[in-house]
Parts: C-alpha cells; sequence; structure tokens
C-alpha cells in the first residue's frame, strides 16, 4: 500500500495523520520546527495553539457544538485531547494550550505507523506519493513558491508561478495574556454572559469616563511600522482592537468589550464596558485579554492596558502581536474532496486552505486523512454531504466566490437551508443539527470510517 506524506504537523496535520495511520497507512509527517521556527511559534510541539486557548461554543444546537458532535463521531484525536486538557471557559470548549500541544506531540510521535521528519520541505512531487499540505497559515516562504508554481497553470517555473499567480492573505493578530496574580481582583468579578455555563471568566467593568480614558489612549497609541512590503489587508473577524476603534467612539462598546448580559453581581448593574479575561492553563495562573488582540508597540500595550480597571499592575507574559497568514484560493484550485483539480495526488488542509478556527483547521485534517487513505487502495472518495457541518465548510471552500475569498468559520449561513421555513430561530437550528446529524451518519456508513473515539 502507498504511504502519505504529511507536510506540516500542526492541528490539521497531526489530525489528519492520525486519521490516516489508524486506516493502516503508513505516515510522513514533516515539520520544520523547531529547526525552523515562524513568527508566531514559541516551541516545536505539534498542534502548538498562538492565537487564542479558545476551540468555541459548547452549546447544544450551536453550529460549532455541531462541527464537534460530527468530529467527535469520525474519531477525532485532537478534539478528544482538548477535552482532556480542558479549562474552566463557560459554554466555550477552551484549552491549556502547553499541556494541549504536548499530548498531541506525544499521541502522534508514539504511532508506529507515523514517522516523523524534523525538517523543512521546499519541494512537493505531484507525481510522487500522495501527499497533504497542511502546512498553515505561517507556510515557509521556498515552500509558498513551491506551491505557487503547483498552482499556476502556465507555468512550472518558481521565479514567474509566484508573480502570474500570487497569494491571497490576510494579517491576524495575537491577544496579549497576564499573570493571574497581578490582576486587582477587588475590581473585577466573575460571570459568564447571559450566565451561559459557570463564571469561568474574569470581567474588568468600566464606568464612561474610564472607558473614555481607554479609548483616547488607545486611538492616540503608536503601532509597528509596517515592513514596505507589507500591505495590511485584516481579516475582518479578527482586527485588531485599535483598528476597531478607529471606526467610532463607541464601536468597541459593541465588539470585544460589549457588556450585555454581563451584571456586576457587586451592584445589579450592567457596566458601560467590560474587558473579558478567559483562563490560559489548568493552573490558572495566567489570563489572556479575549478579543484584544492589537498591532501596538509592546511599551504602549503595557501603558494603554493598565489603564483597565483591575490591570493596573498587570505583569505581561506575551503582548500582542501581528503575522501574515497565507492561504490558498481553494475554489479554483481545489475540489470537494480537498484535492488540488490539477494535481489529484496533492491535497490542502487547514488554514491554508481558507478555514479560519482551530476546530475548522482539525475538521480539514480529518476529512483530508480519510481521503488520502481512500486514494492509497484507490477506493472511491466521496464528499461529506452538503447538510452536514463538514460538507457545509469543504462547500464553501471549494465553490466560495474565486475573485473575493475570505476564510471562513464555521456558521449556520454556510448549511443550507431548510426545505421548510421555520420563523424560530432555536427551533430553526435545532432542526437544521438533527438533519446534519443524519446525513453524516449516512455518509460515516458508506466510508466504513472506524468506530468514534469516546
Amino acid at each position: 500500500m502507498a504511504r502519505v506524506k504529511i507536510i506540516g504537523a500542526g492541528l490539521a496535520g497531526s489530525e489528519a495523520a492520525w486519521q490516516c495511520a489508524r486506516r493502516g497507512v503508513d505516515v510522513e509527517l514533516f515539520e520544520m520546527r523547531p529547526v525552523h521556527s515562524t513568527p508566531a511559534h514559541q516551541t516545536g510541539d505539534f498542534a502548538e495553539l498562538v492565537c487564542s486557548n479558545s476551540l468555541k461554543s459548547d452549546s447544544v444546537n450551536t453550529a460549532p457544538w455541531l462541527l464537534k458532535k460530527e468530529m467527535r463521531r469520525a474519531g477525532s484525536l485532537l478534539l478528544q485531547i482538548a477535552r482532556e486538557c480542558a479549562v474552566p471557559a463557560g459554554h466555550a470548549l477552551a484549552v491549556d494550550r502547553i499541556a494541549f500541544a504536548a499530548r498531541v506531540t506525544e499521541a502522534i510521535s508514539r504511532e508506529l505507523r507515523i514517522t516523523v521528519r524534523r525538517e523543512e520541505v521546499t519541494n512537493v512531487d505531484e507525481n510522487g506519493d500522495i501527499t497533504i499540505i497542511a502546512t498553515g497559515p505561517l507556510t515557509s516562504d521556498a515552500l509558498a513558491n513551491e506551491i505557487a508554481r503547483l498552482s499556476s497553470p502556465t507555468s512550472k517555473d518558481h521565479s514567474t508561478a509566484h508573480s502570474q499567480n500570487p497569494h491571497l492573505y490576510f494579517y491576524d493578530s495575537i491577544s496579549p495574556i497576564v499573570e493571574a496574580d497581578s490582576i486587582d481582583m477587588s475590581r473585577v468579578y466573575m460571570a459568564a454572559r447571559y450566565d451561559k455555563g459557570s463564571a469561568d471568566y474574569i470581567n474588568c467593568p468600566m464606568t464612561p469616563e474610564e472607558y473614555d480614558g481607554f479609548y483616547d489612549a488607545l486611538v492616540a497609541a503608536q503601532s509597528v511600522e509596517a515592513k514596505d512590503w507589507e500591505k495590511l489587508n485584516y481579516f475582518e473577524s479578527c482586527l485588531p482592537i485599535e483598528e476597531i476603534a478607529r471606526r467610532g467612539r463607541d464601536t468597541l462598546r459593541f465588539g470585544p468589550m460589549k457588556p450585555v448580559g454581563l451584571k456586576d453581581p457587586r451592584t445589579g448593574k450592567m457596566p458601560y464596558a467590560v474587558v473579558q479575561l478567559r483562563q490560559e492553563n489548568l493552573r490558572a495562573d495566567s489570563y489572556n485579554l479575549v478579543g484584544f488582540q492589537n498591532h501596538l508597540k509592546f511599551g504602549e500595550q503595557a501603558r494603554v492596558l493598565r489603564l483597565i480597571p483591575g490591570l493596573e499592575n498587570a505583569r505581561f507574559l506575551r503582548y500582542g502581536q501581528i503575522h501574515r497568514n497565507t492561504y490558498i484560493n481553494s475554489p479554483s484550485l481545489l475540489r470537494e474532496t480537498l484535492q488540488m483539480r490539477e494535481h489529484p495526488r496533492v491535497l490542502f488542509a487547514g488554514q491554508i486552505c481558507g478555514v479560519e478556527g482551530y476546530v475548522e483547521s482539525i475538521t480539514t485534517g480529518l476529512i483530508a486523512g480519510i481521503h488520502a487513505s481512500a486514494l492509497t487502495s484507490g477506493s472511491e472518495i466521496n464528499p461529506a454531504p452538503r447538510a452536514c457541518a463538514f460538507g457545509s465548510l469543504v462547500h464553501y471552500v471549494t465553490h466560495a466566490s474565486a475573485k473575493n475569498f475570505q476564510p471562513a468559520n464555521i456558521t449556520f449561513d454556510l448549511l443550507p437551508p431548510l426545505g421548510k421555513k421555520i420563523r424560530d430561530r432555536k427551533e430553526r437550528h435545532r432542526a437544521q443539527c438533527e438533519l446534519a446529524l443524519k446525513e453524516f451518519e449516512e455518509w460515516l456508513a458508506q466510508m466504513a470510517t472506524v468506530p468514534a473515539v469516546d
């Protein structure tokens, strides 16, 4: 039986490798870290999370819940490990990032069918081994040029392919992290929005005067200067807070600092604005400023963020940062199986194929692993049905407008509408989830996948 070559041991690559191995397929898994690092990663561990530690909502009949329900049924290793490394986060699934990456690395490294290569890949043989490219948004320049060559219909030359087929990209930002014991707990309160789940978030309330002072300092703060070759093209759902603030004085109060559903138990009233902090690890010794990704100089971040009530003496374990995320124009390049149209022995998975979010990245890695395994034995590949979350996510990636393609999270907007009109939103979502899971179960049976991991 042929082997599968997987480039990148992030979320998608690690899941893809596991899915291949558990189907009896030998895998060569290439990871360039720690030999060559990236602007955002700090370790050489597999599946290292860099932007957040949240794997989204666990509330029943939400789109992220549906996607994770399908992932569990399909036997996702990374979702199982995420559950085992979970930290309190209200109704969301959040993980201890260090523990999560370490556990994934251990599980993948001890799998006998997976051979790990700690080296950078710069060439892809489109006619050789079945290959999954899962290098994520921080793909090295050399491999990015090789992907450009593969993507170009007119050129086999590295030097011309990139100019003829320019990459899409957006800029992604990382939120700051503070030490827990540097937070003044007398000025904050614990709560979850609308009391959903347990009260696991630290909430820093602001009066109108405090908000105005913070806002003025934020918009006046000095940003990191962009390099000459950079064109700042931010992803709309992950805008730096200073960019949001520049759209109007109240935009933060209707965005990352919205106080709706967060009554202060000490006063019984909703604050004018609020900053939420989410637990980073199982020890609860560090907290992430939710939605506070930014592109400010480190000294400016310390000055401005210490204006937040409770953070006057905050010690920062990590400041906000910004990095370029690269992704391909999947609608013009990929089939619904995540295979390249022109090179069917090459598949893409993870953020590089145009999904946004940790859960979505794992999902595409899972799908690519299933499909690559089928290719090794010459089995027929059937894409996941459109009605389920798996199918809708891949359908978007491969059928969106190639002219205006933007990465997407899983939402109900990606799923096809129901045959009947249901006015009540909760009931409509329940019905969509019920149909999706039914279609998904039938697809799993057709694919003869191995049983789910419980």
